[in-house]
């Protein structure tokens, strides 16, 4: 019979509840204290895979899959690639990012992992209840990761986009991939009055994870996002015949939602329920690996994790592409080929890290077409 009444639990062993549960394992504070992971999920399939640029050596170096220095850029009318030194773009498969903390978690003798899907979650005076199918559980605290759409059905002050995929990792019968080299967008491919792109991840010349990308308000039909898949390979990268080796699908919210007013006393959100995701790229894996740190330092001198969802600069910035793409979704292309046609790749990056100057954030913003965002700086300012 499993321990019933835990010190925190966490709901959700993905990529935030794995770094939380990791980082709280490996604590000395936290020694005394019984953590609960659930997930109604084993995690032993190849699920999803996390990307993200990174200068220099990290933290997931052990685990990537692959790495990229050089990048391709494609607009309707411009193609490039780039060397992206100082950075790199990194993959990490789900499959190898769950063995890889699942084993670190049995060496913390006071975590324990549960396969169990929870139904309830409930704040009670002293404690919160957590309802499963199989048990229930109680805590002093619980870091939900769950997410649905459903949370940001009353917000009508920010709009919501999402960004919404289907990829495939495909082994063609011919060499067809430059292998140093990841597509980073390609936006040559029809719009359809949205914001479309392909991303292509290549491992071997004749394997590559090719993914079909929205940045819209509506998810499509899964037969589209295939048709287009099919259209890439056969036309764009001339291969009639290919096999589809693994599947992946998702959406990801794009939006400048504050999710920590959903946090309480005793429950906090983490991951993409907790705003974790960049608004404007969706990239929530690194965000992640940057928010553990402090909310750890947050639980250890008692402070409130709301400061995790401070509004900065950079969230006016995300805003402001929100308000242009959700009002015309088809300047996008426009938009990101713009950027790469005037400005580095390191610059690009370093601004969505947020770690830019003023200087140069001006500088980025200069090389983005002009009179949408003075537009949507008007209507948000008056």
């Amino acid at each position: 019979m499993a321990k019933l009444d835990y010190d925190y639990i966490i709901i959700g062993a993905g990529a935030s509840g794995l770094l939380l549960a990791d980082a709280l394992g490996k604590d000395s504070f936290f020694a005394q204290k019984s953590i609960l992971l659930l997930d109604r999920d084993a995690k032993k399939s190849n699920d999803r895979t996390w990307c993200f640029w990174e200068k220099g050596d990290g933290a997931f170096d052990d685990i990537l899959y692959k790495k990229w220095k050089q990048i391709i850029f494609k607009g309707q009318d411009f193609s490039n690639s780039y060397d992206i030194a100082p950075y790199s773009y990194k993959m990490v498969r789900g499959i190898d990012f769950y063995a890889h903390y699942f084993e670190k978690l049995e060496g913390y003798p006071n975590i324990r992992f549960q396969q169990e899907s929870v139904i309830e979650v409930k704040e009670l005076e002293s404690s919160v209840s957590v309802h499963t199918q199989e048990n229930q559980y109680t805590c002093q605290q619980v870091f939900d990761s769950r997410f649905h759409y459903e949370m940001l059905e009353a917000d009508k002050k920010y709009p919501l986009l999402q960004q919404h995929f289907v990829g495939w990792i495909v082994k063609t019968q011919k060499p067809v991939f430059e292998v140093e080299k990841a597509t980073y967008m390609d936006f040559s491919v029809p719009q359809k009055g949205n914001t479309r792109f392909m991303y292509v991840l290549p491992f071997k010349e004749d394997e590559a994870l090719v993914e079909y990308t929205l940045f819209s308000k509506e998810v499509l039909p899964k037969s589209d996002y295939e048709a287009a898949l099919r259209d890439y390979i056969r036309t764009d990268l001339q291969c009639d015949t290919f096999e589809i080796l693994e599947q992946e699908q998702g959406s990801i919210p794009m939006t400048c939602h504050d999710f920590t007013q959903r946090n309480s006393g005793r429950i906090t959100r983490i991951g993409t329920a907790g705003g974790w995701a960049k608004p404007s790229t969706g990239y929530t894996f690194m965000g992640s690996s940057k928010k553990i740190p402090l909310l750890v330092s947050n639980l250890k001198s008692d402070n409130t994790i709301h400061a995790l969802g401070q509004k900065k600069r950079f969230w006016f910035y995300d805003l402001l592409l929100l308000d242009v793409l959700y009002n015309n979704n088809a300047i996008g292309h426009e938009i990101f080929t713009s950027l790469f046609k005037k400005r580095k790749p390191e610059l690009i990056f370093k601004f969505l890290d947020e770690e830019t100057s003023f200087g140069e954030e001006l500088q980025f913003i200069s090389g983005c077409p002009n009179i949408p965002f003075i537009k949507a700086i008007f209507k948000r300012l008056f």
